[in-house]
């Protein structure tokens, strides 16, 4: 199925077809010790052996014959028209904080001469100061002098493509990002679904305009009628409920958001990393997160007003009565051992990505969730993870489906 479909994703499982991806890139290399935290990583991962992992991942695939797409080509195919690349360059250069006039003038310039793929690819991968040589001080801001390396952060995290926006029925969540180092991932997908042909017209359930925060890894589509949004560290509940308001008062064929109230910690970081969907009626989870779980459905109530209601069951009653399925199978990580679910939550055991109902893609590194998954009939496509889980990120975050084959 070709992409100029758009998006079509009413399914966590449905068969993929078409997936957007980044591979880590020179990004990762400009992460030192000092500015870990800044750049909200733990680890310092060794890029070569990341992109070799990330390869065998996009390989996986492909082999399933799954279309995949990466973020830095349709970015450069939208930004070859002068106009936009130019009012692209001015709004990530803005939003990079780099707002002395002499410093702009010296960051337009440098881009100026390279062509549209180097350009979105140095965007990520942050500008350090000793590549600009001359900047013409014309404000405070270009004299005082900063010991700070950069002068446009590099975005190490881009590889998570799965939170700056979310695929929902025919349109997309385009999200606020939590923390503002990583907003600017969000100017990407602005500008593919602003400008690129293939994605004309896709409606949007949220925008990156509005206040409060939501994340691409909070959101699961768990059938064309139920969406579950995690409140989470990175997710406000004011976005869900204003999400939700959008698209249930829309065409699309959704009835229910689920709201999963998940500890606001960064282990717990998003609802993905702890929860994910397998099979019709299979799921992954974290048993830290089942006791105490709190979850509200949110439906649409009278004169075009949100209704929400907690829900008093456990989450496998909640699961069965909102998916319609006589039984729910939870699959722990770890195996229902609490060592084990800790230390392999850590490096996502939980995050798994469906390419159809019944068949994961997983690091290979959480054996003892993997193994769980597999004496449960479920089959698991492993691949190398010793760099890329330094990220705190799994297969499903380093995501996004574009189309899936309805179920």
């Amino acid at each position: 199925m070709s992409l100029n479909q758009g998006i079509s994703v009413y399914s966590e499982i449905g068969k993929l077809e078409s997936v957007l991806l980044h591979c880590p890139g020179e990004e990762v290399e400009n992460i030192v010790p000092d500015y870990l935290r800044r750049l909200l990583f733990d680890e310092i991962a060794y890029l070569e052996q990341a992109r070799r992992e990330h390869n065998q991942f996009a390989d996986i695939l492909r082999n399933e014959g799954v279309e995949v797409y990466y973020l830095s080509d349709l970015v450069a195919e939208v930004i070859e028209d002068e106009g936009v690349r130019k009012e692209f360059l001015n709004e990530f250069i803005q939003e990079g904080k780099a707002a002395a006039p002499g410093l702009q003038e010296a960051l337009l310039e440098f881009f100026s001469s390279m062509p549209a793929k180097e350009l979105v690819e140095k965007c990520i991968a942050g500008v350090r100061k000793e590549e600009l040589k001359h900047i013409k001080p014309k404000s405070l801001g270009d004299m005082v002098r900063n010991p700070y390396p950069f002068y446009l952060d590099p975005i190490p995290n881009m590889y998570f493509q799965r939170d700056p926006f979310a695929s929902i029925g025919s349109g997309i969540s385009l999200n606020v990002m939590a923390n503002e180092t990583r907003n600017r991932e969000t100017i990407f997908a602005k500008y593919i679904f602003d400008y690129h042909p293939r994605f004309k017209n896709i409606p949007r359930w949220y925008n990156r305009d509005k206040t409060h925060p939501i994340e691409g890894g909070d959101i699961l589509v768990l059938s064309d009628k139920v969406l579950a949004i995690g409140v989470s560290d990175r997710t406000d509940p004011i976005a869900i409920e204003r999400l939700a308001h959008k698209l249930l008062s829309s065409e699309e064929s959704f009835e229910t958001v689920l709201a999963f109230d998940i500890p606001k910690a960064r282990a717990y970081m998003h609802l993905d990393t702890v929860f994910t969907m397998v099979d019709y009626d299979q799921f992954t989870i974290y048993p830290g997160i089942e006791e105490p779980l709190d979850v509200y459905s949110i439906s649409m109530g009278k004169n075009n007003e949100v209704s929400i209601r907690y829900e008093h069951e456990g989450l496998p009653e909640i699961l069965k009565e909102h998916l319609k399925l006589p039984a729910v199978n939870l699959i722990r990580c770890g195996d229902g051992d609490r060592i084990a679910a800790s230390r392999e939550q850590w490096s996502d055991g939980s995050n798994t990505l469906a390419v159809s109902p019944g068949k994961v893609v997983c690091y290979n590194r959480n054996y003892i969730t993997n193994a769980a998954l597999r004496r449960n009939k479920i089959e698991v496509l492993e691949f190398e993870s010793y760099e890329l889980s330094r990220g705190r990120g799994g297969p499903r975050c380093m995501s996004m489906p574009l189309i899936r084959e309805g179920l």
